[in-house]
């Protein structure tokens, strides 16, 4: 159909079905003719033209009253029938679309119900009055077969249709649980970074204050060095913090001033607030350094953050060492804290607190592992493999030097 008709068809849907209507009762019209040309002695064709007439009229309210219709288009067409007409696909034809209608927007057991029981009306109409030429394949098993094909297909079609109809609501469901699940993961996802931000610049800060008010009668010019640093302290968490609750926004928000997620680029910086803590880190790098993912390189760097942040928290010694391994297809993260001769290693919190799950979580996201415990020669430690085989290619670019921390 093309375009124009279809845009006719959806803007005059009854004139549509006049239409075809008016065509219907020229086929049966046609089958009207076809008999009394075939047929030994004379027909009355006035009555079978009525009656066909008035079973095309009925079917304009084949779909609000299937089942009436379809007994209408039913005595009519046995009426034609005892008036010696050969029943042929042609002359019941309103009797087959009433048929069809039926199959289709009924129930099941409604809609074959209904063909077994106007299939038996037309064989004993067909046994009871005069057949055509005397044959009871004409006027008893051709009409019956036409009129269970006309059932079977419309009982196919509502099948289809309420096979589609269930489909889309799968569909939808699927979609919603989808979505469901993806807000989901990203509310643990904001949930992790807001952790590792707070924790993080939040225990720094504490530090940078126990360390002031320790030294400010003994060492003021350390004390003020610290102070000096401190608001860089609080600055940087306002900026990740930001950047954090950023991802809340809504599409319509202006997106101003959100700094990027970090990565191990900013591991200097990391390095350095630590050391305004009290806490000396040494960071060393084995292996050929590649560039990493986007995701990759802030789950790389939040969970160093998270470790050096346990260690300035629970850390027994204010000393901390932290090894990167590059390997073809693993990157291996590593933070040791040695116990100092002079100090009682720290008890852990219950359940390895928030840090460590969140550590662990962080890194089964990316598909690596993550295992904390104390190590036998004394302090704690910190082990994190992170999968490289799961960058784009997964190559190693050999043209890049190890970033100095």
């Amino acid at each position: 159909m093309s375009t124009s008709w279809r845009h006719r068809a959806a803007t005059h849907p009854k004139a549509l079905d006049l239409s075809v209507l008016v065509l219907l009762f020229a086929v049966t019209f046609t089958g009207l003719l076809l008999t009394r040309a075939l047929a030994s002695g004379p027909l009355a064709l006035w009555p079978g033209i009525t009656l066909s007439a008035l079973a095309c009229a009925a079917l304009y309210w084949r779909r609000s009253h299937p089942l009436t219709v379809l007994a209408g288009t039913a005595l009519s067409t046995m009426a034609v029938g005892a008036l010696d007409y050969l029943l042929t696909p042609l002359l019941m034809g309103p009797l087959l679309v009433a048929q069809y209608a039926t199959s289709l927007r009924t129930p099941r057991r409604t809609g074959w119900n209904s063909a077994l029981i106007v299939t038996g009306c037309v064989v004993v109409s067909g046994l009871v009055f005069p057949s055509f030429l005397d044959s009871l394949v004409f006027s008893v098993v051709n009409p019956a077969a036409w009129i269970l094909l006309c059932a079977a297909l419309g009982s196919y079609r509502r099948v289809r249709r309420e096979y589609a109809v269930a489909r889309a609501e799968y569909s939808d469901r699927q979609r919603e649980e989808e979505a469901r699940h993806r807000v989901v993961q990203e509310r643990m996802r904001i949930a992790r970074e807001l952790h590792d931000v707070v924790a993080h610049h939040l225990t720094l800060a504490d530090a940078q204050a126990g360390a002031v008010k320790h030294l400010v009668r003994t060492r003021p010019d350390k004390a003020q060095e610290i102070i000096d640093r401190l608001p860089e302290t609080t600055a940087a968490a306002l900026r990740e913090l930001k950047a954090t609750v950023g991802l809340l926004r809504e599409d319509t928000d202006p997106a101003d001033d959100l700094a990027p997620a970090p990565g191990l680029d900013r591991l200097p910086d990391l390095v350095e607030s630590c050391a305004a803590a009290g806490l000396q880190v040494t960071v060393t790098v084995e292996g050929q350094w590649c560039p990493l993912g986007h995701v990759l390189d802030l789950t790389a760097y939040r969970i160093l953050q998270e470790a050096l942040t346990n260690v300035t928290k629970h850390g027994a010694g204010r000393t901390a060492e932290v090894r990167l391994a590059y390997a073809p297809r693993r990157l291996t993260l590593t933070v040791t804290n040695a116990t100092a001769p002079d100090r009682a290693p720290a008890q852990p919190g219950p359940d390895g607190g928030f840090g460590l799950i969140s550590m662990r979580e962080r890194a089964a996201s990316a598909g690596g592992t993550c295992h904390a415990g104390h190590r036998t020669q004394g302090g704690f430690e910190v082990v994190c493999t992170l999968p490289l085989d799961t960058l784009p290619g997964g190559a190693i670019d050999s043209d890049h030097e190890s970033p100095a921390p």
